[in-house]
């Protein structure tokens, strides 16, 4: 896990947006909304992508569009926290709307990869992964831990890999190994997703022996 490491940077990074954004008077709860509807816009991209819509074959080049969205939506995800910060509006309904609104979109970024590749299994799998990441982090904090961040791959690298990957498979989209790009993210996606679950799991029974 790298770019969570980063994330006091990025924050550093986003002050011209964070002034922006208080400027326009947007409020945190705004931005997580927004961000929320990029991610919903990424899984659109990426069903269209992959599906024969109206009969003329697949639009590849629509991953691009997502992976676009999908940095997008990482980008509102720390501008919400840093917005606010700088209003000194915190509170456990604005962090509670903002975990359910980053799980409804890990949902629909993996759902709509899903569809586009046809490859439901695997993609349950994924997103059961990315979904117990998550779970796994928050649950830490609930039992009296901090929340736990650590493990292969968190949400912003995950992000991050989903961008660069489907921005990839825009312009590559010869089979490797038989498998398409966005099927290999999606086992990639599964694989990682359980074993940072299960690392999370082993440092918070660790802490709480």
């Amino acid at each position: 896990m790298t770019l969570d490491r980063l994330r006091p940077l990025a924050e550093r990074v986003l002050d011209p947006f964070v002034d922006a954004a208080d400027r326009i008077g947007l409020t945190p709860d705004d931005v997580s909304v927004v961000a929320f509807g990029f991610a919903t816009l990424s899984g659109i991209a990426y069903t269209l992508a992959g599906r024969d819509v109206a009969g003329v074959g697949t639009t590849p080049t629509l991953y691009l569009l997502g992976a676009l969205f999908v940095f997008c939506n990482g980008w509102m995800d720390l501008l919400d926290g840093a917005l606010a910060r700088r209003q000194g509006s915190s509170s456990k309904a604005g962090d509670l709307l903002d975990h359910v609104l980053d799980r409804y979109a890990d949902i629909v970024i993996v759902a709509g990869l899903t569809a586009g590749t046809g490859a439901y299994l695997v993609g349950f799998l994924a997103v059961t992964g990315v979904l117990m990441t998550s779970y796994l982090g928050t649950q830490a904090q609930a039992v009296g831990l901090d929340r736990v961040y650590g493990g292969v791959v968190g949400r912003a690298d995950r992000l991050a890999i989903i961008g660069v990957v489907t921005a990839v498979a825009a312009v590559y989209t010869a089979p490797i190994g038989g498998l398409t790009l966005g099927v290999w993210l999606l086992a990639f996606l599964a694989t990682v997703g359980h074993l940072t679950a299960l690392q999370r799991f082993y440092y918070s029974t660790v802490a709480l022996a």
